[in-house]
């Protein structure tokens, strides 16, 4: 048996965190807008990784 079916990579972890990163540099800068943005794509990418993460979990 080969070894078990993986349903994603975790990328939105990855792009999750370079969105964090963005958004804490840009809210130090004074960018605003931008850091509201960028937060608001990295929740998004949370939310996705951990719900992709738990149906990974159960199948």
């Amino acid at each position: 048996m080969g070894p078990p079916l993986q349903l994603f990579s975790g990328e939105f972890l990855e792009c999750a965190v370079v969105f964090l990163s963005l958004a804490l540099v840009a809210a130090f800068v004074g960018a605003r807008s931008v850091a509201g943005i960028s937060m608001e794509i990295a929740r998004v990418l949370v939310a996705r990784f951990l719900v992709l993460a738990t149906v990974s979990t159960v199948l």
